[in-house]
């Protein structure tokens, strides 16, 4: 009887801990939505309350492209907790419904305060090139006051800061602006219990500014990933501006009347939850796992709630815009990259000296163009590399092809189709990627486990 009143108190006590993560997690939820999405304050009745919440919810989740289910899933939780731009994802100074904007092309800004992070030559430095990134594609020009009112006002401020629009402390909301105005229209204000950089070792001033003043020019969010307006912080290097984020300043602005500022717009950027996403290449990365997909690759690490989306280029200026296939071999630190004829060696994110070179040089034959798809098996020593309906077996520490090959991707993997986009190891499991599919395949047993859409390795 003891033993079982002591489960019943087990019992009651974790039942309890799951409804207090319950109650958190929907709080944190309304808050967000309320913050973001007008969730509306004290309605009535549970049923309305609850119908209001799930339709915040929904637009919120077709927003990010994340599935629209109305429920309070994991995907959803882990985007509200990301560090973001304290402006809504909704709003009347939307370019489309209002049209605010300067009415004068040479907007006046002025900063009123510095943060003690940087030199204030680094402040002045990201306010000037943030603006710039605008200024490239329209008719805008700012000049800098030192004193008096501007049309924008820039400072740093933290909690309550003057505007009934306060901070909330470290990471969350970053920075917010208004829109084109008088009065605070324009104002643009930093958060300054967040640590700003002028690298990716904290949040890049640089990259937040230019967000803020896009608002401050009129701009709202895009539901983009790629696009400089995406309500989240991603850290990026190279040009910021998306074909999306030019159109929206244009549409309120013009484009640029100089024939010489001609700029290249970001790619569009994938998105993650396509139910229709396919892979270009899968590696690992020193435990990260790196997936790349036309101009870009998302980075995974166990301790990431988010995969982080980046340009190719951004990290690697010296690899092509788009890979064909790409491994890891832990016992030598490299990460062989694949494209056409040639092939990268990485040692982490710096590029190996001697590299591209051809991938004959591996054992290849001549008449084979590209590798569709490579993985290291760590238990063998062997890499496999796939190129249309045949596999190579590379012996890493010999140095050569193994004897024997290439031999047919159908007849040694049942199951399998008979052409790979991406393939990976993990805890004696291959994964095979085609199309929009991922087979799980057992090594040992030599058979198909488990098949899944691609991007479930995002937990979509």
């Amino acid at each position: 009887m003891r033993a079982f009143l002591l489960l019943l108190v087990l019992f009651a006590h974790s039942f309890a801990a799951v409804l207090r993560k319950v109650d958190k997690d929907r709080n944190l939820a309304e808050e967000y939505l309320r913050r973001f999405y007008n969730f509306p304050i004290g309605l009535q009745g549970r049923k309305s309350s609850s119908d209001a919440f799930q339709t915040k919810l929904k637009e919120m989740q077709k927003f990010f492209k994340l599935e629209v289910t109305g429920n309070l899933d994991k995907n959803t939780l882990d985007l509200m907790t990301q560090a973001r731009c304290g402006v809504p994802d909704i709003g009347e100074y939307n370019h489309f419904p209002r049209h605010l904007k300067w009415q004068n092309n040479n907007v006046t800004f002025r900063i009123l305060n510095y943060t003690p992070d940087l030199q204030r030559a680094d402040v002045d430095r990201a306010i000037r090139k943030a603006l710039n990134v605008w200024a490239d594609v329209t008719p805008l020009t700012f000049k800098k006051l030192y004193s008096g009112t501007a049309d924008i006002m820039i400072s740093f401020g933290s909690k309550e800061h003057g505007d009934y629009n306060p901070f909330d402390g470290p990471d969350g909301l970053l920075a917010h602006a208004y829109p084109p105005g008088q009065g605070i229209g324009g104002d643009t204000h930093f958060d300054e219990d967040e640590h700003w950089t002028k690298d990716s070792s904290a949040y890049n001033l640089f990259i937040v500014a230019a967000h803020e003043l896009g608002h401050a020019l009129g701009m709202s969010h895009s539901s983009d990933a790629g696009a400089l307006m995406y309500p989240v912080y991603s850290y990026t290097t190279g040009y910021p501006l998306s074909e999306d984020d030019i159109e929206g300043i244009q549409a309120l602005y013009g484009p640029n009347p100089n024939p010489n500022r001609k700029v290249k717009p970001k790619p569009v950027a994938p998105s993650k939850c396509d139910p229709m996403l396919t892979f270009d290449a899968v590696t690992g990365l020193r435990g990260e796992t790196i997936i790349f997909k036309d101009s870009f690759y998302w980075r995974l690490h166990p301790q990431m709630p988010e995969p982080q989306q980046t340009l190719i280029k951004s990290t690697w200026p010296s690899l092509p815009n788009k890979v064909d296939a790409a491994y890891e071999n832990p016992e030598k630190d490299l990460v062989i990259i694949f494209k056409g004829i040639r092939m990268w060696a990485l040692n982490g994110y710096d590029l190996v000296n001697g590299y591209p070179k051809y991938i004959h040089q591996l054992g290849l034959p001549k008449k084979v163009r590209k590798v569709d798809a490579a993985v290291h098996i760590s238990e063998t020593g062997k890499t496999l590399l796939f190129s249309d309906e045949d596999y190579w077996s590379y012996d890493e520490a010999k140095g050569t092809m193994d004897a024997g090959y290439p031999r047919s991707i159908e007849d040694d993997f049942p199951g399998i189709d008979d052409e790979i986009d991406a393939a990976a190891f993990h805890d004696g499991y291959l994964y095979f990627f085609h199309e929009n599919i991922q087979f799980e395949y057992s090594y040992s047993s030599k058979k198909v486990m488990r098949i899944m859409r691609a991007n479930s390795i995002f937990n979509c």
